[in-house]
Parts: C-alpha cells; structure tokens; sequence
C-alpha cells in the first residue's frame, strides 16, 4: 500500500476558544510535517492575531484553494475575509458562524478530493447551531453534508481505553425509555464492524456496563433481566464477542476497562464521566461509521484557558495520530477487501467434487455461552 502523505483538514473551532493555540502548538513541532500535509480552514487574520497574541513563533503559509497547500508546511486556507471581532474567552454568535463556515467548507472540500481526513478544534456548540436547529450531535450534522445514512458511532479514545454508549447526550430521565434491547444490539454490532476497520480488529472484545447499581445478592433489577441480559445473550449467538453486563463503579475502580477493546455504557455520563477522568490529557473522540474519518480532542472550548497561553495541546496531537492511523486503517482494510478469495472448504471424509464447497449450518460455529459463563470473564 502506497504510504502518501495525508492531507488533513483542520478547522479552526471557536474563534474565542483555544483552536488557534492547540494548532499553533502543534504544528510548532516541525517532524509532524513529515507525517501528513495539515489544511487548517479559518482566517489568517484572526490565526496571526492568536499567534501574537499568545507570542507564538509557528509559521503558516496563507492559501486560497486546498489545491495550493504545500508539502512541509501550515497551510492556512482564507474561509472567510471579512473582519470579525475577537472577544477572547466569550461565546458569540459571530465566532459560532465563523467556526461553522471552516467546518462547512472542509466538508466541501473532502466531497471535492481535496483532503482526506477531517480534525476539528473545539467549538462551542450552542452558538455553532441555530436557534431553530435541533440536530442530535456535530456526528448528525456532518453525516447530512456528506449525505451519507450510515449510522455512526461517537467513540472516546486514548491509549488505555476506548469508550461508546447506548444513548448519546440526553437527559438522565431519558435514559431509561430509551435503552431497548433493539438499540444495544444494534450499538454493539456497529461497533463491532467499524472496529474492524478503523482499528483492525476482527473481533473486539466489548464490556456491556448495566444500567442499574448492584443490590448484593438480590436478583437484578427489571432492566437488566428483561433488555440488557437478552442483549448480551442474542450477541453472542451472532458472534460477537460481548461481555457483562459489570457494573460501572467495580470495572472501573478495578481497572477492568483494559481486559477489553471497546466499553459500551448505557448513558453518556456512565461512560464518559469516568473515561474524562482517566483521560486527562490525552482524550480523543473518533466519529466511526463516516466516509470522513472525522476526529477532535475531549477538549472543550474552554473559554477560561483562552488567550493565557495554558492550553495543553497533547490530546490535539493524540487525534491528529488517531486520524491518520484510522485513515491508514481503513484504506488497508479495503484494500484487502477489494478482491478476496472464495473460500474452499475440503471435507476429507468425502472426496467429491460437490463436498469441496460447503457452508457450515447455521449456528454450528457459533459461541454457545451463557451469559452467566462469559460476564466474569
């Protein structure tokens, strides 16, 4: 496989924010150059306001077109040209729009072959979308420009642990209407394929969390018995390597997390809360299930570290690593699943032609454990 340099795409994130520091700092260290080719989508203005702002050396060459962006170099690409007031560390509307003009126009550029990743700086999303807007996730609003009706998973990476959930950011008295057997299924197989292909793994190991806390040696409560429990079971059945359900507070206070590839929680808090905690400086979010590989740090906007020069910028450079690996991941596997081989299966009992193709029954291969035989595992 051809080892090119890839060209990814940067957007500026909230122009109030710490986007033109993490990407400043980061780029200041030249050897990343030799790794890819990076577009950053914003405003040279307000990139030179930033920079001297916070006394940082870090050239940029200034583009017009993606087209024209230079090997061993910043490229910063001209989005936008009219003035726009810089009110550091304050959410407004106009830095929102800014942010969403760089995000809109990396969009076009991947559509147009331009560039071949996409890695966001942090933005405020409450200014990003519109009033009238009611879009679930940034992961929703990229996959309707790309005009794609895959479903995605939002995954939360660093390099001890990797986390997804059931339900994404939604009120905690929400929670429970809305974790179905159907919809942790579904999670898990998803994340079963993409990890596959982004990572490489054929068959990931996926921790089910529960929903509800233990009651010593009660029976589990009705959630776990009815929805979760048949989850794990008909998981199994299809081959997919699931385990649990543990509860939260002993798999993670008993780092358990590293006996497995992948964590799904059943709410957003559950899994994420504790995933922040042990991902201080180096917390990655991959959107997985996109044409786009799609990544950004944990990092909020962080209006109070702007403008001062303190914002750490390992976790920008951790999702910079992880879009490239992820973009090398996936073209691998592809190509080795552009031609593959029919599978022959010989039965020495049987010397005919006709035996030479044959196709297990089914269920015959598949993993017959109980779920009581595999959530101590």
């Amino acid at each position: 496989m051809e080892n090119k340099k890839i060209r990814i795409g940067i957007t500026q994130g909230d122009a109030n924010g710490i986007g033109y520091e993490l990407i400043l700092k980061t780029f200041a260290d030249a050897e990343l150059l030799e790794l890819c080719t990076p577009i950053v989508y914003g405003s040279p203005k307000l990139a030179t306001y930033h920079r001297n702002m916070l006394n940082l050396e870090t050239p940029f060459s200034v583009i017009n077109d993606a087209a024209e962006a230079k090997e061993e170099r910043l490229n910063l690409l001209t989005v936008f040209e009219e003035e726009v007031k810089v009110e550091v560390g304050i959410p407004t509307k106009e830095a929102g729009i800014t942010a969403r003009k760089a995000m809109d126009k990396a969009l076009d550029d991947y559509k147009a072959g331009l560039i071949d990743v996409l890695l966001n700086a942090p933005f405020n999303k409450a200014t990003f979308f519109s009033d009238n807007e009611q879009h679930e996730s940034i992961a929703t609003y990229i996959a309707q420009r790309l005009e794609t009706d895959k479903k995605t998973v939002q995954l939360f990476v660093n390099k001890d642990l990797r986390v997804a959930t059931v339900t994404g950011e939604t009120a905690l008295k929400n929670v429970t209407a809305q974790i179905t057997k159907e919809k942790i299924e579904k999670q898990a197989e998803l994340i079963a394929d993409y990890m596959n292909c982004d990572f490489l793994l054929s068959k990931a190991r996926i921790a089910l969390l529960a929903l509800n806390p233990a009651k010593g040696n009660e029976q589990p409560e009705k959630e776990e018995q009815e929805i979760i429990i048949p989850a794990v079971r008909n998981l199994i059945t299809k081959g997919i390597q699931v385990f649990g359900p543990y509860q939260a507070d002993t798999f993670f206070g008993n780092n358990a997390y590293e006996t497995f590839d992948v964590v799904l929680a059943m709410y957003y808090d559950q899994g994420i809360t504790p995933f922040k905690t042990l991902a201080v400086e180096d917390g990655t979010q991959l959107i997985m299930g996109l044409p786009l590989v799609v990544t950004a740090p944990v990092d909020e906007v962080s209006y109070e570290k702007a403008g001062k020069g303190i914002a750490n910028e390992t976790a920008f450079r951790q999702a910079l690593y992880l879009a490239i690996d992820t973009y090398r991941n996936r073209a691998f596997y592809n190509q080795a699943h552009e031609n593959p081989l029919e599978k022959l299966y010989h039965d020495k009992r049987d010397d005919s032609e006709k035996a030479r193709y044959t196709v297990s029954k089914k269920g015959e291969n598949e993993d017959k454990r109980k779920p009581s035989e595999v959530k101590h595992e």
